[in-house]
């Protein structure tokens, strides 16, 4: 008798997978950029690549409230998208815009979220998510280098009706002037699918 091998992924498992895969993008953007010292970061082992992951405290206390809340908007199919804006300290411009393009599936028959899945494997969407952070590590051979220093901020389009706790704030889109933007891979656990851009500052002649 033939035995199944499908494994089955919840809602939350796959909430859980696209947090995760945050915790690791938003760290390797942040190394990547050198938006934190090098020195500052460890590294970890994680879908098959090395990944650094920041060990500085006040970062980390931030990014768990981040991805707290972000979980929790995502078990109720409110995430829109997740913007991390990389802003020139001295100049005040938003240099960089990395989109995060989150799309929930819903049950065709009585239109809810989708609750769990059984046609797609942990260990194909783990391929998906290596192949996408590769791609990110990889954008540092054509985004233009930083020539100031910068800080970053997180930006998070939920419906309109999400309750939102106090500490985050109302922001602009924060937009990069004369941009290009590029588009990056993106990854589907079945439950959700997540598509990545980065939005970048031209250089025009007079930067030159």
């Amino acid at each position: 008798m033939a035995v199944s091998t499908k494994t089955q992924l919840t809602l939350k498992g796959s909430t859980e997978i696209v947090a995760e895969f945050f915790h690791y993008s938003i760290n390797s953007i942040l190394y990547q950029r050198g938006i934190y010292p090098p020195e500052e970061f460890n590294r970890e082992s994680k879908y098959g690549l090395a990944m650094m992951v920041s060990t500085d405290e006040k970062l980390r206390d931030y990014m768990r409230k981040v991805l707290n809340d972000l979980e929790g908007w995502l078990l109720k199919g409110e995430v829109q998208q997740l913007v991390v804006v990389i802003n020139g300290i001295d100049s005040g411009e938003t240099l960089e815009r990395w989109v995060f393009q989150v799309e929930q599936a819903r049950d065709k028959e009585n239109g809810g979220l989708v609750q769990q899945q059984t046609s797609k494997s942990k260990k194909e969407i783990s391929g998906e998510i290596s192949a996408l952070l590769r791609q990110i590590t990889a954008t540092v051979t054509f985004l233009p280098m930083l020539d100031e220093q910068c800080a970053f901020d997180i930006l998070i389009y939920t419906n309109k009706d999400t309750v939102v706790p106090v500490q985050w704030q109302e922001s602009d889109a924060q937009m990069v002037k004369n941009a290009a933007e590029v588009r990056l891979r993106s990854f589907d656990t079945k439950i959700h699918k997540v598509e990545t851009a980065v939005a970048y500052r031209e250089l025009c002649d007079d930067d030159i």
